[in-house]
């Protein structure tokens, strides 16, 4: 529920009047909720490799290189080059050259490799916790067969994957019941903190969230790795996630989480005595309003306590996820955290609000209004932190719509749309119970003295708790005269029962008592329209939610559309681009006359667009430099019909000729022809073909 209740005597002004403030919040939260519940910059991306996926290359280089858009955690075996027939050519060994802005990783190749295509496999964890992978070839001197097979599934995938996005979503949903529940007792409806529904949610969430954390942890290994599950229970692996952030953020929050079962347990036991000491306050005295005072000072005590412990595991996901890297991480952190905490309080408030007013009839309405105003002020934050993150996560409006983050970020926006139709209507159920005298359901205790002294309910029996009802237990309490009073309970039929020696006899009228006392909480909580209506709808607000949290769940694991965008520019501007490194091959030649066999070496400085250094280099067949009469070169891009361009270089040394500022005006396939004369008749032209970036 989002909206907050107005006084009596506005909730019977014209509906026009508040049509302008609903058109606000709806802005804001159209505007905040553009963006995932966790604030997302970018996966890292694949940038460019040397060699380029697909080249061709003359020599065998001595390196496999890869450069990436932001940082990345790489290992040993990380980079993976395969020859033709499946074989490891590469020596296992990780090469850091990043240097500045630059995230570049490499790894040695063996010497004197054939011709032939290599197959490159990678694998690494982005900064922002999400493991990536890929694949290309390339080729040395020309294409050829190959028995190894490009993976297809990607890190993070297969059913590891799904195990991990499950144990994701469930610690999302731990964490919103959890913060937003506590959040709900101290700040909406105290005497809450006594009632065993809103006790058991609250502890459920904090076990869902332990269990989810610690299965994530486990299962990081295979899911950053090999993708088996027997691999969850690798020590070193373990051993090795550990030194990662993410690893690092995962046991911070479990400890985090055993400071939250120490605030729990405060919560559901001092701090429940003492609300029940304290009494009402409207009837209190002197003692009563010094107790009063001392609960009052343990809720400041447990908000700030909580307010710290909830901030921090939320920082668990900031400082490991997408806030900590891209730009602005600063901002982007704080940001990510107070997002965080809203959205719990206001989700996590709302499950609370639906458990109490199903569970427990007697919730008064002025916890309804005070938590409209939590929800409205938790939209503003939301408004806040969102309307930055839309711009840090999309960069533009072609985002919204031609990347799958802005599109799930449009459904994602037509379910608060709906969300908002749905607070429209608690909103105006929550009014109706302010303004009608008959809006209040009775509390319990209340109701067993309007009852009359011939209908004495289970809260006025010395010994019996209120919990033990909704527990179902209670058919038990009070028939055997152990509940502390002298043995002759009377029930609500005022009649004393006694517990049969049949033990079958007894559990099943103590499931009679139970049904009894169920059918009795049912008719009383459906015994008001208005609390049966707004129980519907805050239904309905809380299934949108858990849809949403789904959407959110999907977003955090979605690249975003900035950087999807930066990736596709790359692509295009680079789609003929080479590695910046001289272009060198070999071409062997035979001019058919006497001695008219040996070889060229051409190398082409820095083998791009532009000027170039051309060197060239003929070996007669014995190894020995060969003074040719003759040589001449010419480029060709026909692609283009660019060419052939002609170039006679000047000779150096015996064997040697230099031509330099060769220009060559595009990139493309260009091919070399180059042309031997070893007599004054023998002569031929040799060719290859290289990609000039």
């Amino acid at each position: 529920m989002t909206a907050t209740a107005p006084a009596p005597s506005a909730a019977r002004a014209p509906a026009t009047a508040f049509l302008p403030r609903l058109a606000l919040v709806l802005a804001a939260l159209l505007a905040t909720l553009f963006t995932a519940a966790s604030p997302a910059t970018a996966h890292a991306a694949l940038t460019a490799s040397d060699p380029k996926d697909g080249a061709v290359v003359a020599t065998a280089p001595a390196q496999v290189t890869l450069s990436f858009s932001e940082q990345v955690a790489m290992g040993d075996d990380s980079i993976r080059v395969l020859d033709p027939q499946g074989r490891r050519v590469d020596t296992g060994e990780l090469r850091d050259m990043c240097s500045g802005n630059t995230v570049r990783y490499g790894t040695a190749l063996h010497t004197g490799l054939p011709d032939g295509t290599y197959t490159v496999a990678w694998q690494a964890v982005s900064a922002d916790s999400h493991p990536i992978s890929g694949a290309f070839t390339f080729s040395i001197g020309a294409p050829s067969a190959t028995d190894v097979t490009l993976p297809t599934a990607q890190a993070g995938g297969g059913p590891v994957g799904i195990a991990y996005g499950i144990a994701r979503y469930a610690a999302y949903a731990g964490f919103t019941v959890l913060v937003g529940g506590a959040a709900f007792i101290l700040l909406c409806w105290r005497r809450g903190a006594a009632e065993r529904p809103l006790q058991k949610l609250v502890v459920r969430a904090w076990v869902t969230l332990t269990v989810a954390t610690l299965v994530m942890l486990m299962l990081r290994t295979p899911y950053t790795g090999s993708g088996k599950f027997a691999d969850a229970f690798d020590l070193d692996g373990l051993r090795a996630v550990l030194e990662t952030k993410t690893g690092a953020s995962l046991v911070s929050r479990l400890l985090l989480l055993g400071a939250a079962a120490l605030f729990v347990a405060v919560l559901f036991g001092v701090y429940a005595r003492r609300l029940q000491e304290a009494g009402p306050e409207e009837k209190a005295d002197a003692e009563t309003s010094e107790r009063t005072r001392d609960t009052n000072d343990l809720t400041f005590g447990l908000a700030i306590g909580g307010a710290v412990a909830a901030g921090g595991i939320a920082a668990t996901w900031a400082l490991s996820e997408h806030a900590s890297t891209g730009i602005q991480p600063g901002i982007a952190m704080p940001a990510d955290i107070l997002h965080l905490l809203a959205v719990a309080t206001w989700l996590g408030g709302l499950t609370a609000l639906l458990v109490a007013l199903h569970k427990v009839p007697g919730i008064e309405r002025a916890a309804v209004r005070r938590f409209s105003t939590v929800a409205f002020v938790s939209v503003l934050v939301l408004a806040v932190t969102g309307v930055y993150q839309s711009w840090r996560q999309l960069g533009s409006w072609s985002a919204l719509t031609g990347t799958d983050y802005g599109r799930l970020l449009l459904v994602k926006v037509g379910l608060v749309a709906v969300l908002l139709g749905v607070a429209y209507l608690s909103r105006k159920w929550t009014a109706r119970l302010t303004d009608s005298p008959e809006a209040a359901v009775v509390p319990a205790a209340a109701a067993a003295e309007a009852a009359g002294p011939g209908d004495v309910s289970r809260e006025t029996s010395p010994g019996v708790s209120g919990s033990d009802e909704l527990d179902g237990l209670d058919g038990l309490d009070g028939l055997d005269g152990s509940d502390g009073s002298d043995g002759s309970d009377v029930s609500r039929e005022t009649e004393p029962v006694t517990v049969p020696a049949d033990p079958e006899r007894a559990a099943q009228l103590a499931r009679q008592r139970a049904a009894r006392e169920n059918a009795r909480e049912k008719q009383a909580r459906d015994a008001d329209p208005h609390r049966a209506g707004l129980r519907r709808s805050v239904l309905a607000e809380a299934g949108i939610a858990v849809i949403l949290l789904a959407v959110t769940t999907v977003l955090t694991s979605t690249e975003p559309g900035r950087t999807v965008e930066q990736e596709a520019g790359r692509a295009g501007s680079s789609a003929t681009a080479v590695p910046d490194r001289a272009v060198k091959i070999t071409l062997p030649f035979d001019t058919g006359g006497q001695n008219g066999k040996g070889s060229v070496r051409l190398e082409l400085d820095p083998g791009r667009v532009g000027a170039n250094t051309l060197h060239l280099w003929a070996d007669s067949s014995d190894g020995k430099p060969f003074d040719l009469p003759e040589i001449k070169v010419a480029f060709t891009l026909p692609a283009k019909d660019i060419g052939p361009l002609p170039l006679v270089p000047d000779q150096a040394a015996p064997g040697h000729w230099t031509a330099s500022g060769v220009q060559l005006p595009l990139a493309g396939e260009w091919r070399i022809d180059v042309t031997v004369r070893t007599s004054d008749i023998d002569q031929t032209t040799v060719q290859k073909t290289v990609k000039i970036g």
